[in-house]
């Protein structure tokens, strides 16, 4: 899942984007409002974490205006002023939930996860493709019942590929989902990830395969002959 963290404090981006990406998030980091409408006309978010007070404007009523224009992302606000009339503010601008700084980020993912499983742009808890089963919120992965261990690089990858089922995945698609902006990736990065992921459902007894799509992409497509058996 990728997060649009938008704060200006370098510190506090700095600790929560490590903690995100150790729970298989991932973050692209900007530091003022301009930037983040960027980085929104330029990749699509699960989720938004924003700062009220930016260098810029005001992050609650750029919320309250992203909401007027249709936007539904699910959106956490977070700043250390904490009196009640601004939280009410908070909420009624749109916000999902509120923070006040310093931020648990033990905290914070707690309540991140709880907004994605009720947020409406996911349809279903629980996303079912042959034998295997995958929780988008917990981040796991199971086949046949028995959770597999999978990096969070190779876990992105299978959350692309099983959105788009049985369609031919770009490489470009995949790419620009897993990295965040300022991560630099291999030429060979994808390359290896689908490696290892076909490796492990291999070795799992998954009835589903990855397959190539030469010059374009990938495809998740169930895998006929081990299905029948």
């Amino acid at each position: 899942m990728r997060v649009l963290l938008v704060d200006h404090h370098s510190d506090f981006t700095h600790a929560v984007k490590g903690a995100l990406l150790n729970f298989g998030f991932a973050v692209d980091v900007t530091h003022t409002l301009d930037d983040a409408a960027a980085a929104l006309d330029y990749a699509r978010y699960d989720i938004l974490l924003l700062e009220l007070v930016l260098p810029d404007g005001d992050g609650l009523g750029w919320l309250k205006q992203m909401r007027r224009e249709g936007g539904s992302m699910p959106a956490i606000m977070m700043s250390r002023l904490n009196d009640l009339g601004r939280r009410i503010a908070i909420f009624n601008a749109g916000a999902d939930d509120f923070l006040p700084k310093p931020v648990s980020t033990e905290e914070l993912i707690a309540r991140m996860r709880a907004i994605l499983r009720r947020s409406t742009q996911m349809t279903a808890p629980i996303v079912t493709f042959g034998n295997l089963n995958f929780d988008p919120v917990a981040r796991q992965v199971s086949v046949g019942g028995r959770l597999l261990r999978i990096a969070r690089r190779e876990v992105g990858i299978l959350e692309h590929l099983l959105s788009r089922a049985g369609r031919t995945v770009p490489r470009a698609s995949l790419e620009d989902r897993l990295y965040a902006f300022d991560n630099e990736v291999s030429a060979n990065a994808l390359e290896v990830g689908i490696y290892r992921l076909r490796t492990l459902l291999n070795q799992s007894g998954a009835t589903l395969r990855i397959k190539t799509a030469r010059g374009v992409g990938y495809v998740l497509e169930l895998n006929v002959a081990t299905s029948a058996a």
